[in-house]
């Protein structure tokens, strides 16, 4: 990871996006449900939180039929990564650390 001009990020701020995105920061794609189970909210809620960060152009959602089951993945776009990034970095800066 190269260094990132701390700066908060109101989209990402929430703590089930902030879960969201670092989860998805440690991953290529990650399936919806994964995601849901990792987080801990209902597939409503994670559905809300998905569709901020896909707004905000930080998350990609991708449908793929597998196995005759429709499975829906998530992942980070570069603008995503950059904005967890900064975000995490200010944090960090908040924190002392």
């Amino acid at each position: 990871m190269t260094a990132v001009a701390p700066l908060f990020d109101a989209v990402i701020h929430p703590s089930p996006r902030l879960q969201i995105c670092g989860l998805l920061a440690a991953v290529d794609s990650m399936e919806f449900a994964t995601v849901r189970d990792q987080v801990g909210v209902s597939d409503s809620v994670l559905s809300k939180h998905v569709k901020q960060l896909e707004d905000a152009g930080y998350v990609r959602v991708s449908k793929a039929t597998v196995a005759s089951r429709q499975r829906t993945s998530l992942s980070l776009t570069r603008d995503g990564r950059r904005a967890f990034d900064a975000h995490v970095a200010e944090l960090r800066r908040i924190a002392g650390l």
